[in-house]
């Protein structure tokens, strides 16, 4: 299960993803620089092995560490892409193809522009078709994939079933979630797609009714139309939301910020949970603002920054598991998760602040007093003049 979001405001694309997977699989945050004139003829994806391209651009991503495929990334064109599995009476049952994450990683490293992306993506699922074993342990968990793609002048929304997909370009909004949303005509489609959606025809019922897709998509779209500014904060604020309780208590598959079930059947009808999260600022003739968790529950943990040159924290191999300790003590302490985010939103005004403000120094010099001292006080470090850089 996940929830990606995106919106057009104030000269701006926002774009915000969590990622939900089993509980303890860990997720990688990675960055690749670009590549000119690769000779290689292959390239080995997650199960099967694809054409290589010469050219690729510099890309961020977010990886489960078993899998060659990214959850979701930030290409240096500025492009962004999150997907979302979706459940289709046309899924590959048997054999493998490429994941939906592999297309997601595909774009990213080979798109220009997010209608270059979404253009690659419609080309690769055609030409070797989607499925193959999706979970970590559940090797059994298998499904289609749907993608919200964007840059700054553009926001797509990319719905697959099989070898089939429709396309539609958004003017100001989307969220997407692990049901089919596109109804009617719509911008582009396969030949074979039919014109009243997916969700009419090919759906399956369970996998979305029990994940409560639906609902957490609604949600997410009426975060997005209460937003007055939107901003980094604005956007952690919504991916870190629950439907009552905190997540730890009271916690269910309507969370936007989801918490896997406690005890056997807990788990078996909350099998997922968040394990990174993602927000990004698109501006044009700006470089891409980008933050993560970089680790599981983003209710009790801080967005980081990263970009595609200088140091980040979100790279240490030590952040995803040493956050997965962080859940568990907060799991067993209500008095320290209050306290936890109390100190993380003082210290997330000005993290924020410096990134969107173009100082990614700033937001590491105070990380960095963060993972030193745990404490929104860094030493005068956000006194620190923010000057923004012109568009």
């Amino acid at each position: 299960m996940c929830d990606t979001i995106a919106l057009r405001r104030s000269g701006a694309v926002w774009f915000a993803k969590n990622s939900d997977r089993e509980p303890g699989e860990s997720q990688r945050v990675e960055r690749h620089p670009a590549v000119l004139g690769d000779t290689r003829e292959k390239l080995a994806c997650t199960h099967i092995e694809i054409d290589q391209v010469p050219d690729r651009q510099a890309v961020i991503l977010s990886r489960p560490d078993w899998m060659w495929g990214a959850e979701m990334g930030v290409n240096g064109a500025g492009v962004v892409i999150g997907n979302e599995a979706v459940f289709s009476r046309r899924v590959m049952t048997r054999g493998a193809a490429l994941l939906g994450m592999d297309l997601v990683r595909l774009g990213l490293e080979r798109g220009g522009s997010a209608h270059e992306a979404a253009a690659i993506i419609i080309h690769l699922l055609e030409t070797h078709g989607q499925g193959g074993p999706a979970g970590w342990r559940d090797k059994g968990f298998r499904y289609d994939n749907s993608f919200l793609i964007a840059d700054a002048a553009e926001i797509l929304v990319l719905e697959t079933c099989g070898r089939e997909w429709r396309l539609e370009r958004v003017t100001s909004h989307a969220a997407i979630s692990n049901a089919y949303a596109l109804a009617g005509p719509v911008t582009m489609a396969s030949e074979g797609a039919p014109i009243e959606g997916f969700m009419t025809t090919d759906e399956t019922w369970l996998k979305p009714k029990f994940g409560r897709a639906r609902e957490r998509r609604a949600c997410a779209l009426a975060a997005i139309e209460a937003l007055d500014a939107p901003s980094l904060a604005a956007l952690a604020r919504i991916m870190r939301r629950h439907d009552h309780g905190d997540g730890f208590e009271g916690g269910s598959n309507r969370d936007l910020c989801l918490h896997h079930g406690g005890g056997m059947l807990g788990k078996f009808l909350r099998p997922s949970h968040t394990t990174n999260s993602l927000l990004v600022r698109l501006m044009p003739g700006v470089a891409p603002a980008i933050t993560m968790t970089g680790t599981k529950t983003p209710c009790v943990s801080l967005y980081r920054p990263i970009a595609f040159e200088g140091s980040s924290s979100l790279l240490s191999t030590e952040l995803w598991p040493s956050g997965a300790a962080h859940h568990d003590r907060m799991a067993a302490d209500p008095d320290a998760r209050a306290q936890v985010r109390a100190r993380i939103a003082a210290a997330e005004t000005h993290i924020f602040s410096a990134v969107e403000a173009g100082r990614h120094d700033v937001a590491e010099a105070l990380i960095e007093a963060w993972d030193d001292h745990g404490l929104a006080e860094t030493n005068g470090k956000t006194s620190v003049e923010i000057n923004a850089p012109s568009a």
